[in-house]
């Protein structure tokens, strides 16, 4: 299990320092277009990394710094903004999806079920990133590599063919839920298809392939 980030570095927003939960630390990279900020478990971390160069810490894994870095510097990509994205292990099989920040990789949401497939992950991040930003006053572009959950979301029905059963019946509730908030909700941010073939892995990707 990934560790929880209590303490959040700005090191380029609009007010640089250390925030303790993330709703603050979101308004404070909201619009920077060239945003800098790390989340760490640990205040000593984080006091540690403020008092350093960003570079140093730039990116969610180590191993993905360079990735990261040419996402900041693509005019393509809106580095203000989320991107989401699901695993399955199998299909149908044990299912996740999360969202992060497209610009760092730092997680924002991430749900797991027993049974489920990619499609349905896929649908339910986007919706999920939509239910996210309207609790938490946002208004930044959603970013999916799934043409299928966009043709979803466009419908606001979940399409997937995986039948109800005792296994299942807690991810359709789920899938109810989001189908009812799209229903129910409007919405003003951009949902953006990924393009892998020229950008690379969407940001969020769980890197299992």
């Amino acid at each position: 299990m990934a560790k929880k980030n209590k303490f959040y570095v700005v090191w380029n927003g609009h007010s640089p320092g250390i925030y303790t939960n993330w709703t603050e630390c979101q308004k404070n990279i909201s619009g920077v277009s060239n945003v800098r900020y790390k989340g760490f478990p640990t205040l000593v971390e984080a006091e540690q990394a403020y008092a350093e160069t960003p570079d140093k810490y730039w990116g969610n894994k180590a191993q993905k710094e360079s990735s990261f870095e040419s996402i900041d510097q693509n005019p393509d990509i809106i580095n203000n903004s989320l991107s989401v994205d699901a695993a399955c292990s199998g299909n149908p099989g044990v299912m996740e999806y999360q969202g992060v920040y497209t610009v760092s990789g730092t997680q924002v949401f991430i749900q797991k079920f027993p049974l489920g497939t990619n499609n349905i992950g896929e649908f339910l991040a986007i919706v999920h990133g939509l239910a996210y930003q309207q609790k938490h006053q946002l208004n930044i572009p959603i970013y999916t590599d799934s043409k299928i959950a966009l043709s979803w979301i466009k419908a606001k029905k979940c399409r997937s063919k995986l039948p109800l059963t005792q296994q299942t019946q807690d991810l359709f509730k789920v899938i109810k839920r989001a189908e009812d908030w799209l229903k129910n909700n409007k919405y003003s941010q951009p949902i953006l298809k990924w393009d892998t073939q020229k950008w690379g892995e969407i940001p969020a990707d769980f890197g299992r392939k």
